[in-house]
């Protein structure tokens, strides 16, 4: 007996420079993957971004918003161009709007090295590096964004933004955090959590440690110790295989998502989604890198493996195995692509350009 077709409504916001392009090989996997899963994805674009802004004054339109809202998942190219900025001097970067619009408060960042592309590091146990740092994304330093005070004038000028962690925002990315660590012990890997923060100094971040510490005791599972930021940033050069799960404020998460992205070679290769109760959105954690746009050698990887985070994530969400099943499919076909297909991206010093690595994917699903 077949199966009645679901469908999936998908909310797509290509964005500026390269976003446009990887999404475009997204949209192709997902309408081969369909047959397949027997599902369709019904794809909807939406203007949002630093040109939409200076095409017509809103960098996240309002229509845009509530679709997202209404969508099943949400797929994002990526947005922001340096010359484009707002009156404080900051840049129009939408993303940032959207997860705080929709609570997406858990920013996931899966890294793992790929047999067939070179890593920096020497190290042969570079090879196993396959962790996860999850940034808690409603909160802490860029909870400012947007309300920083400037007091005084000229020489005497001095602008505060002030750092904001809560019990509850804090005690549910870390439980997000350990539920993570859960699924990642049965399939095999470690099952450990360690808590990055800055605990010796501010007073927050003690707060911080102390609520970690609070839900720990509820997952008696899961191992865990705590690390300062600055030694984490060390010791993910030293011994990165050694991570399994991180948790962390969002500045931090912020900057040591780009530094496990180089473990492994760059952004080119690193995925994440914006995850909340309700709504999730998946993007390439790398920006929209104006000066090779246009071009067509953009490395579609890291959208590519977004999408499979997304199918993973409707998987769940709608008690869909199948979805599950094109994740890993999606991941299989880029591996191979890279070990027996001599696909080698342009960041990675090689000539396969964005059609040449989709293709490779397409023809291995």
């Amino acid at each position: 007996m077949t199966l009645p077709r679901k469908t999936y409504n998908i909310a797509v916001l290509p964005g500026d420079g390269i976003g446009v392009e990887v999404t475009h090989a997204a949209l192709e996997l997902l309408q081969a993957l369909g047959p397949r899963l027997n599902c369709s994805f019904h794809c909807t674009p939406y203007p949002a971004g630093a040109q939409h802004y200076l095409d017509s004054g809103q960098a996240l339109p309002d229509t845009t918003l509530d679709a997202c809202r209404k969508a099943d998942a949400i797929l994002f190219g990526a947005m922001g161009l340096p010359h484009v900025r707002g009156a404080d001097g900051t840049e129009i970067i939408p993303q940032l709007d959207i997860r705080f619009a929709l609570d997406l408060y858990a920013g996931v960042r899966p890294i793992r090295t790929w047999p067939g592309l070179p890593t920096p590091l020497s190290d042969p146990r570079a090879q196993h590096i396959d962790l996860v740092l999850v940034r808690e994304s409603t909160e802490g330093l860029f909870y400012a964004r947007g309300r920083g005070r400037l007091e005084g004038q000229g020489a005497e000028a001095c602008v505060y933004d002030t750092q904001k962690i809560s019990h509850a925002g804090t005690a549910r990315v870390c439980n997000f955090a350990f539920e993570l660590a859960r699924q990642r012990k049965a399939s095999g890997r470690r099952g450990h959590v360690t808590n990055v923060d800055k605990a010796n100094v501010f007073m927050s971040m003690a707060f911080w440690r102390q609520v970690f510490e609070e839900r720990a005791k509820h997952y008696p599972d899961i191992s865990t110790d705590n690390a300062y930021v600055d030694a984490m940033a060390l010791n993910l050069v030293m011994r990165p295989w050694q991570c399994d799960v991180l948790v962390t404020e969002n500045m931090f998460g912020d900057i040591l998502s780009d530094l496990i992205a180089a473990l492994v070679g760059g952004m080119g290769m690193a995925p994440s989604a914006d995850i909340g109760d309700h709504h999730a959105v998946f993007q390439p954690a790398h920006g929209t890198a104006p000066d090779i746009a246009g071009r067509g050698i953009a490395n579609p990887s890291a959208m590519l493996l977004s999408t499979a985070m997304m199918l993973d994530w409707l998987a769940v969400r709608h008690a869909d195995p199948a979805l599950a099943d094109g994740a890993r499919a999606i991941e299989a076909a880029l591996a191979g692509a890279f070990l027996q297909g001599g696909v080698r991206p342009y960041d990675f010093g090689g000539t396969s350009n964005t059609a040449d690595i989709t293709r490779a994917v397409l023809e291995r699903l």
